[in-house]
């Protein structure tokens, strides 16, 4: 599996879409969107089509406050660690990892040697509430540190250097999807559950075969113009999401002391769609 630095990632496709012509309006906050139409606090803009491709922050657009849940997912790295860690451990070539586990965790070896590494735990907030205060939590991203300890618990001998994370958004079936409303114009593509990185260019390039009409491979995937149900109003959304949480982190208990599947697991995740 390939190791990406995100961040130059994003920088690259801004760049890319500049030298073809495309401007980019950074802090341009939406206050809405229609057919053929984003407002803007300083403006609106008017186009045929207009994408939706905000993941994690949707529920922020009104009118589309149900169609995703934003669950946080938080990230640590370490100092540099030397090559007899990596011997160590077994991440000499820059080995991504991951496990099965519920409360779902993913690492990665920097290329400045650090390991970086993330996973669930923070507690969904009321009304799908977001804000840069919840990127850190100091109790979850001790909670990341311990587990990263369990897995390699050489690297306790080590200091933790940066803290950060961000929204992820989630469908209420948890199926990600790409679309495009021919009568209206609008389109969107989303819901990747923090499968992201790789989606969203398939995402890009469906769109683009949906908007120009072409009939393709990719148009024809089981998730292009799939409709996700909304989720629940409040109070139901806040009680079923951290009930959720709750549910899946006792599932991981259970199955790492019997080794066995959880059953509180497998029917929370039918209630779920899963």
């Amino acid at each position: 599996v390939a190791a990406i630095n995100p961040a130059k990632l994003v920088r690259g496709l801004a760049r890319a879409v500049e030298t073809r012509g495309a401007t980019i309006h950074e802090g341009s906050r939406v206050t809405s969107m229609g057919p053929g139409v984003v407002r803007t606090a300083d403006g609106q803009v008017r186009a045929r089509y207009v994408v939706r491709a905000t993941e994690g922050y949707t529920p922020t657009i009104p009118g589309s406050e149900r169609a995703l849940v934003p669950v946080y997912s938080l990230m640590l790295a370490t100092e540099p660690l030397p090559e007899a860690f990596w011997a160590e451990v077994g991440l000499a070539h820059r080995e991504t990892f991951g496990d099965h586990r519920h409360m779902i965790i993913y690492g990665q070896r920097t290329a400045d040697n650090r390991i970086a590494f993330g996973g669930r735990g923070a507690q969904y907030r009321w009304g799908s509430r977001i804000h840069s205060s919840l990127d850190r939590d100091p109790e979850v991203h001790a909670a990341i540190w311990a587990r990263l300890v369990d897995l390699f618990p050489a690297v306790a001998d080590f200091a933790v250097t940066h803290t950060w994370g961000g929204p992820l958004g989630v469908p209420r079936d948890w199926y990600a999807s790409v679309g495009l409303d021919e009568r209206t114009g609008m389109a969107w593509s989303g819901g990747y559950v923090g499968d992201g990185v790789a989606t969203t260019n398939l995402g890009g390039r469906t769109l683009a075969d949906l908007i120009c009409g072409r009939d393709t491979d990719i148009t024809r995937l089981p998730w292009v113009n799939h409709r996700s149900p909304k989720w629940e109003p409040e109070p139901a959304r806040w009680i079923g999401v951290r009930a959720g949480n709750a549910v899946m982190a006792s599932a991981d208990v259970v199955e790492a002391r019997t080794g066995r599947d959880s059953r509180r697991a497998m029917v929370f995740s039918r209630f779920l769609g899963e």
